[in-house]
């Protein structure tokens, strides 16, 4: 009977002490995403492309590469030589993803890691690995750039290279 009181005072004391913890405050919201613009022309897309690929050459990767306009519409696809051909639809998904979500498809990646990610992962068109990249000018999207071929990282790396050509870096 003495050994089920103590049991009982123990677990009155853990659950007090759990029901006086507040609740952490929301996180705060990010910031909101850039509104629609014009979409990319073939020549700032082609552009793109050169300054990805300058960067995937320089680095010893090979890669496929992908500029859709502010619609997540193909405008401009290049696959470098020996690039994985399963590569090729990746690039272009993380290039509609980005669009079409107007954010880096870095931040679908970051959720599935750092939080619950059934909701992000359950959207239609997401994609949840870097290297999908918005092309933001005057503060307006004008569409994006995928690039799939290496890790993440390098998948990333390659497709910064591409937004810096248009607008000095993504925004």
């Amino acid at each position: 009977m003495r050994r089920i009181a103590t049991l009982c005072a123990i677990f009155s004391l853990v659950v007090g002490a759990a029901a006086a913890q507040t609740t952490p405050a929301p996180a705060a919201s990010p910031a909101p995403p850039p509104p629609y613009g014009a979409p990319i022309d073939l020549a700032r897309a082609e552009n793109a492309i050169a300054a990805a690929i300058a960067e995937a050459v320089k680095r010893g990767w090979t890669m496929n590469v992908a500029v859709v306009d502010s619609g997540a519409n193909l405008v401009a696809f290049a696959r470098m030589d020996g690039a994985q051909l399963a590569s090729i639809a990746i690039a272009e998904h993380k290039a509609r993803a980005a669009a079409a979500f107007r954010r880096p498809t870095r931040a679908f990646e970051d959720a599935t890691r750092n939080g619950p990610s059934a909701p992000v992962t359950s959207l239609d068109g997401v994609i949840a690995s870097a290297g999908g990249v918005p092309l933001v000018v005057d503060g307006k999207l004008i569409g994006a750039v995928g690039c799939s071929g290496g890790s993440s990282a390098q998948d990333e790396a390659t497709c910064l290279a591409g937004a810096a050509a248009i607008n000095g870096g993504p925004d």
